[in-house]
């Protein structure tokens, strides 16, 4: 944007000089992420998605409740979830909605999580505007939209699901080393002044929201995560100084640290690892492909379920990118269930570009099942035999 309000970097800076006060955090990018993350909850109107922010940590006292208190204390109308009834959160969520806070979300999310459905269908759905639950009404005899649309703060221990975190600034939290000090917070004398920073925030962002509502500030990230990012991003802009630069180095950095941990989903892990499993060879017998996938003992196929992966769990996870196994007949005369390569192609080129290009190799001969057709990636005259498009 190029409208700059010269109080906004002043109160940036004061906010990221509490949160440094009172958290140690894991670096000066998510230091600023949760700096812009908790301003933006100021101009929940002017958006039309909400970034959630996920506090996670590998153990207790890594910090995440401690950062969650000042959060609370700086951000929007703060609203703690915990022991909150789902008709109580979806009753509090208005045009001008509050700041949904929660702790321990291992609770709502975790193995153990039972009877929060309505909440972790709130929280999945209110990213987006325009994503309202219906309920019906036994007293009107009428269907109810109610609004779910919040930004919300979750932390708690491990990973949160992949519908949450690839809509969330992630900022994973340590326990603190040797030498690393952070003041004690208590919240009957440290709450009351940054309540007072939180109204200062509210009435620099509220002065005018169809400004920021109509900003279109270039992204240094694309698709989700541009949406996820695009209010920090405005927020910075309106700020100036060194915030729009440092709130693209955060989005960069934290972005890149999320790809990084492997926090993909099952299906798409398995395609990868279909990839390793298939070496060189252009067709393998179901079997061979599963003995090679639970070969590796630290791997997750080898005790995926009960039982491990099975042939009918591996198919069925596969169908999804339209690979199915097929009557293979191999050069060694031998027949048997299996899958071709050239049906992953286009499945690995889509959804694992960093495993770099499919190689170009002969596809085997396969006996057709009587089902249609679809292209494949191979084409004749790449490997000296022409391709047969399908899957095996």
């Amino acid at each position: 944007m190029n409208h700059r309000t010269p109080d906004g970097a002043a109160l940036l800076d004061r906010l990221r000089a509490a949160l440094t006060r009172y958290v140690i955090l894991p670096s000066p990018e998510a230091t600023d992420a949760v700096t812009l993350w908790i301003a933006a909850t100021h101009a929940q109107p002017a958006w039309a998605h909400a970034p959630r922010l996920v506090i996670r940590g590998p153990e207790k006292r890594c910090g995440k409740s401690r950062l969650l208190d000042v959060v609370e204390a700086t951000c929007h109308d703060p609203f703690i979830t915990v022991n909150s009834s789902s008709a109580a959160v979806y009753r509090s969520i208005t045009e001008d909605p509050p700041t949904m806070l929660v702790d321990e979300a291992d609770t709502i999310f975790g193995p153990k999580a039972d009877g929060n459905e309505d909440l972790r269908g709130l929280l999945n759905a209110g990213h987006q505007r325009n994503r309202p639950a219906k309920r019906y009404d036994a007293a009107t005899n009428r269907v109810e939209s109610i609004p779910t649309f919040a930004m919300a703060a979750l932390a708690g221990i491990g990973a949160m699901p992949d519908t949450i975190e690839d809509r969330a600034v992630v900022v994973r939290m340590r326990r603190r080393a040797p030498g690393e000090t952070a003041a004690p917070y208590r919240h009957r004398r440290d709450r009351p002044p940054l309540r007072d920073l939180a109204a200062d925030l509210n009435r620099w962002l509220r002065t005018d929201l169809p400004a920021l509502e109509a900003a279109e500030p270039c992204m240094p990230v694309e698709d989700r995560a541009a949406d996820t990012w695009e209010p920090l991003v405005i927020v910075a802009d309106r700020a100036g100084d060194g915030w729009p630069d440092r709130a693209r180095a955060a989005a960069l950095a934290l972005t890149a640290e999320a790809d990084d941990s492997g926090q993909s989903s099952v299906r798409v892990r398995l395609l990868a690892a279909c990839r390793t499993a298939f070496g060189s060879d252009t067709a393998l017998p179901t079997a061979v492909l599963l003995e090679r996938l639970r070969s590796d003992p630290e791997s997750e196929w080898a005790d995926h379920g009960p039982s491990g992966l099975t042939a009918m769990k591996l198919g069925t996870m596969l169908r999804e990118y339209d690979i199915r196994s097929g009557n293979i007949r191999f050069p060694n005369g031998m027949q048997a269930k299996g899958y071709q390569r050239g049906d992953f192609a286009d499945a690995w080129a889509r959804y694992c570009p960093s495993l770099g290009p499919v190689p170009e190799a002969e596809v085997v001969p396969i006996e057709r099942e009587n089902r249609p057709t679809r292209p494949s990636l191979v084409t004749a005259g790449q490997s000296g035999t022409a391709p047969i498009a399908g899957t095996a």
